[in-house]
């Protein structure tokens, strides 16, 4: 069994993830699980920043697409949405990133965002290019 989370862990998370407080909990091609937390990651409204809630499904869906095509490989995002439900308004947020299709060159991802309650805060898809340079 491939230990995904140590592939991960050599590979390292990047200075926004870092920055926004992305952890991940769990990653294998099939499930990432990361949080992040809504103080630090706010707009002037005081409430989380909708880009906050893109940039944690991108990096999820990045990392499920970088070991869907076995972790050596580089992948960049070419499409990426997001609708919000509900404001993020304190706590830590957890996303679970799925895919939705995954072959040679191309890797999709859907991304549910939730808050401590439970309650889906943001829905996001993310596909990612697969590269062999």
């Amino acid at each position: 069994m491939t230990d995904y989370m140590k592939i991960l862990n050599e590979r390292g998370l990047g200075a926004l993830d870092k920055k926004m407080g992305i952890t991940i909990i769990e990653a294998s091609p099939e499930q990432v699980i990361g949080t992040m937390p809504v103080e630090g990651n706010t707009q002037a409204m005081g409430i989380l920043h909708g880009g906050a809630n893109v940039v944690l499904a991108e990096v999820l869906g990045s990392i499920g697409a970088w070991l869907h095509a076995g972790g050596s490989k580089r992948t960049v995002g070419v499409d990426i949405n997001a609708t919000h439900h509900k404001a993020g308004k304190e706590g830590i947020l957890t996303g679970i990133a799925t895919p939705v299709s995954r072959g040679k060159t191309l890797a999709c991802y859907e991304i549910e965002i939730r808050n401590e309650a439970g309650e889906r805060t943001c829905s996001a898809r993310i596909t990612s290019l697969i590269l062999n340079d």
